[in-house]
């Protein structure tokens, strides 16, 4: 495989207090916890070692009791971590941590590698007991130099400065938080210039967006985005956000509507590169279509404002963990017919195919266990419930590089940089 080769807004400015020292053991959303993982929130530094100006990633992994943490680049199991539940992994964004979503909020795992001036260091991965309080923590973005958190319980949105995470290991960076009206599943960006997206909705339905600007002036706003669901950010901080009947894009001010080629065209997930300004789209044209696997993508030229819908070949289908943008801009799909593919995003075409895992058929329910896709500069990570491996592709050779198999069947996984 080559890389083609594959009304003022309401504020409140706090600092984040420190969860309770005792640790955790959490559970899925809506369930009680208990104590749990060992450790405190300060990473053990005495096995750092310096590697002379070469990041080592790592690689998080969640399974049935626990949460794995991988060497990126040997594979080397380094931390197991215990938690309970369903659990959700999201990058925080500066290379080191990840936030996990638990009952009471997203908890800050420390994947332990991190480059400072002496080079590439690490540690033992935590658990932390640091804690981003959320009623139903939900989706988190991270853009520009900050990570913007999204309670689904209040809408309310947590934003604190990325770096921030990595100054002091045994608290939270100073947050501001701003109030939503009516909660529902939702999220929230933040432009560089301060200016402030959310969606807009209640326990019923989902509509539209707001934008506020710094100032926390209403800028524009719309109710033509049904079911409104994910977003991403495309050259020149153009955002889209997901309809059941096409997107919305927001550009320099102004909301412009993209219908649907179908008449129920849903985009619920926004595949994105900062470098480009087509954004590649999950899109399911068939209301009735059952499981989550999925034959369409839709891709959304934001400076024409135009989309399309590509048809994948047979065999071709995926759900929403197993699209990505490659080193190129290029669309990755790990496919239900266990190959890598690359789509050129300019065209639609596929240009290159990999086999990488035995072909596998979609969950039952969105949260079971099934192959996922994660790239991290050159590498692209996948993961194989079924053999309960994580495999390691070089995107500029087509080389698989590592077959690992791990002691829990993996679900969820988040990608550092270190």
């Amino acid at each position: 495989m080559t890389a083609i080769p594959l009304t003022k807004r309401p504020r409140r400015l706090a600092l984040a207090a420190t969860v309770a020292t005792s640790a955790l053991l959490m559970t899925a959303c809506g369930s009680s916890s208990e104590p749990a993982a060992e450790g405190s929130a300060a990473p053990d530094t005495s096995t750092s070692a310096a590697a002379a100006g070469k990041q080592t990633p790592r690689v998080a992994l969640t399974y049935d009791g626990g949460i794995l943490v991988l060497d990126g680049t040997t594979m080397e199991l380094e931390g197991d971590m215990p938690i309970e539940g369903f659990t959700r992994l999201n990058p925080a964004g500066d290379g080191r941590h990840a936030l996990v979503t638990v009952p009471e909020g997203f908890q800050v795992l420390d994947l332990g590698t991190w480059t400072d001036s002496s080079g590439s260091q690490q540690a033992e991965p935590k658990l932390t007991d640091l804690m981003f309080e959320a009623d139903t923590a939900g989706h988190v973005v991270q853009h520009g130099d900050k990570t913007i958190l999204y309670a689904d319980g209040t809408s309310d949105t947590t934003i604190y400065t990325t770096d921030d995470l990595l100054e002091d290991p045994e608290s939270l960076p100073a947050t501001e938080t701003i109030e939503g009206e009516e909660a529902h599943h939702g999220v929230s960006i933040v432009l560089e210039d301060g200016t402030f997206l959310t969606t807009v909705g209640n326990s019923e339905s989902r509509s539209g967006i707001k934008v506020l600007d710094a100032d926390g002036n209403e800028v524009a706003t719309s109710d033509q985005c049904p079911s409104v669901h994910g977003e991403g950010t495309a050259k020149n901080e153009v955002v889209v956000f997901g309809c059941s009947d096409g997107a919305l894009v927001y550009d320099n001010g102004e909301i412009t509507k993209i219908d649907a080629p179908d008449k129920f065209g849903r985009m619920g997930n926004a595949y994105v590169s900062e470098t480009s300004p087509i954004i590649a789209g999950d899109y399911k044209s068939d209301p009735d279509l059952e499981g989550y696997l999925l034959h369409q993508l839709t891709l959304i030229d934001t400076e024409t404002k135009t989309m399309k819908v590509i048809d994948l070949p047979e065999g071709v289908e995926y759900t929403f963990r197993d699209v990505a943008r490659g080193p190129n801009d290029e669309v990755l799909i790990l496919a239900s017919d266990g190959a890598l593919h690359s789509l050129d995003p300019e065209t639609g075409e596929i240009t290159d195919s990999l086999p990488v895992i035995d072909a596998w058929e979609g969950p039952v329910e969105w949260q079971d266990p099934h192959p996922a896709l994660k790239v991290v500069g050159g590498t692209a990570y996948v993961t194989e419930p079924a053999t309960k491996k994580l495999h390691a592709v070089d995107l500029a050779t087509g080389k698989i590089t590592s077959s690992e198999e791990l002691p829990g069947t993996p679900n969820e996984i988040a990608v550092v940089e270190g």
